[in-house]
């Protein structure tokens, strides 16, 4: 039986897209944590709860309304993994219905729905996609913003447009790449049909409103006097890191050659109108995006959420030029759907025997070893975790330094000066955390290196000094609990 597409209303389509997200992610809410970046999101979000601004008592190298997303949900629910992953699948909804209602505009409401349905997929499975990233929070505004400025007629809709490109910037600032490259749209687009007045007003509009919420997120650092550790912290500091940290960019091509090639070849054989100027948008939208990645050097597996949104509008539409499927072919598509979340089957799996072995759906080293340390009042005065650090949140204690938030970040000594630190090398600062501090219990992680394994004379320091002055308590799994002799 095939469904009537037609007869989906909006509600409709957003209440599958959410079941389904909430399926797949479902049994990743109890996992301690999915991504490092993420545990640090939440202990940036907590500091920023108990009133201390993002940069100030905690530091991190992404812009503050990622923390805020976090800060909100804590402000709210409290100390609960489950608010926080129920909220990411909040996220992933309302992109995969944004996308949706874009692909409506550019289609059928069946390609729509597809398109929808896949965003959900890839926004969600392969890798570390379960956790709650900064690309879910930048790319949902982003899609907003975007649907905005191809479904409302009038100018004003444009200042709505630009606040929401200005939350997704303020998110994750590479975002700033496609929103230049709309820009450059709107430009191009009036010079051609000689509209110089529109788009003047337009633009403006759309600036005013991106103008708005940087205006809004430096505020509370003008009227605490800091307004030059937020300038330092979201816009040098990124750029410092990126000089230091060098990737080449043709290690972006893997992924940038084959979606050019893919859309080259949709518009030779005609799949895909290069006359209408909202598939022009989301084609400036892919360009926009895939110069970030070529600039950054990389692309993560996480950095693609940004991009799948606007590619599989036009894939969604390539494949309808498609002859159907016959029947058996239509059954083993149906076949792959259903083990295309594999993940999350085994997740499930993974939580119903931790319960049965732990009595916890919770699982993880991040929860384990600090209700171990909890249950038997092991000192956690200056803990320093090199490892799980989502266990400061869950203990209820802080780093011991800023550079600590992020246990790499340790290692980032060009971010030294952004963030206000004292030490000029991370030998001084991990020195300093060890000899000064001299944290009473550490947690590391067994077969793993405490650092990147190419910083030989740190590893070296941070083993010599665990096996002179600490002694090993316990073993939880990986994790492994340090305890100071002295």
């Amino acid at each position: 039986m095939t469904p009537n597409y037609q007869k989906l209303d909006w509600k409709t389509v957003f209440l599958i897209l959410f079941l389904v997200a909430f399926f797949i992610r479902f049994p990743f809410f109890f996992r301690d944590y999915v991504d490092r970046d993420e545990s640090t999101f939440i202990i940036m979000g907590q500091a920023w709860v108990d009133g201390n601004l993002p940069y100030t008592a905690l530091w991190d190298l992404k812009p503050p309304l990622t923390f805020l997303f976090f800060a909100g949900v804590i402000a709210v629910f409290g100390k609960s993994f489950l608010a926080i992953r129920f909220f990411g699948t909040l996220l992933v909804a309302l992109t995969a219905l944004f996308t949706y209602k874009i692909g409506v505009k550019l289609s059928s409401k069946k390609v729509a729905f597809w398109c929808a349905l896949f965003c959900v997929f890839l926004l969600s499975l392969f890798g570390s996609l379960q956790g709650v990233m900064s690309e879910h929070i930048c790319t949902m505004f982003f899609v907003a913003g975007f649907y905005v400025l191809v479904s409302k007629q009038s100018t004003w809709w444009y200042l709505i447009a630009g606040m929401l490109l200005g939350i997704s910037v303020m998110s994750k600032l590479n975002m700033a790449y496609p929103l230049l490259a709309l820009v450059l749209f709107y430009i191009v687009t009036g010079i051609r049909q000689n509209a110089w007045i529109s788009i003047l007003l337009k633009t403006s509009l759309l600036g005013v409103g991106v103008l708005f919420v940087l205006v809004a997120t430096a505020t509370p650092y003008i009227f605490t006097d800091q307004l030059s550790l937020w300038w330092t912290s979201i816009f040098e500091a990124p750029l410092a890191y990126s000089k230091v940290k060098f990737h080449s960019p043709l290690k972006a091509l893997p992924i940038v050659i084959p979606i050019i090639l893919f859309l080259l070849f949709a518009y030779r054989l005609k799949w895909i109108d290069l006359k209408n100027q909202w598939m022009q948008m989301i084609l400036m939208v892919i360009l926009g995006v895939l110069v970030s990645f070529v600039q950054a050097g990389k692309v993560n597996g996480h950095y693609l959420i940004q991009l799948h949104p606007f590619i599989l509008v036009p894939i969604a539409i390539a494949v309808s030029k498609l002859p159907e499927l016959r029947r058996p072919y239509q059954l083993i598509i149906a076949l792959v759907l259903l083990l295309i979340p594999m993940e999350a089957y085994l997740e499930y799996g993974n939580i119903i025997s931790n319960k049965l072995k732990k009595g916890s759906f919770y699982n993880g080293e991040g929860v384990d070893v600090p209700k171990y340390i909890q249950e038997n009042q092991v000192e956690t005065e200056n803990i320093f975790f090199t490892e799980y650090h989502i266990g400061y949140w869950v203990l209820g204690v802080a780093p011991p330094t800023k550079a600590a938030t992020h246990p790499s970040n340790i290692t980032r000594e060009a971010l030294f000066p952004y963030m206000n630190n004292p030490r000029s090398s991370s030998f001084l600062e991990l020195k300093y955390i060890l000899e000064e501090i001299r944290p009473k219990t550490i947690v590391a992680r067994k077969g793993k290196k405490i650092f990147d394994k190419k910083l030989i004379e740190l590893n070296a320091y941070m083993d010599n000094y665990l096996e002179e002055h600490y002694r090993l308590l316990h073993t939880i799994d990986r994790g492994l609990i340090y305890q100071r002799l002295e």
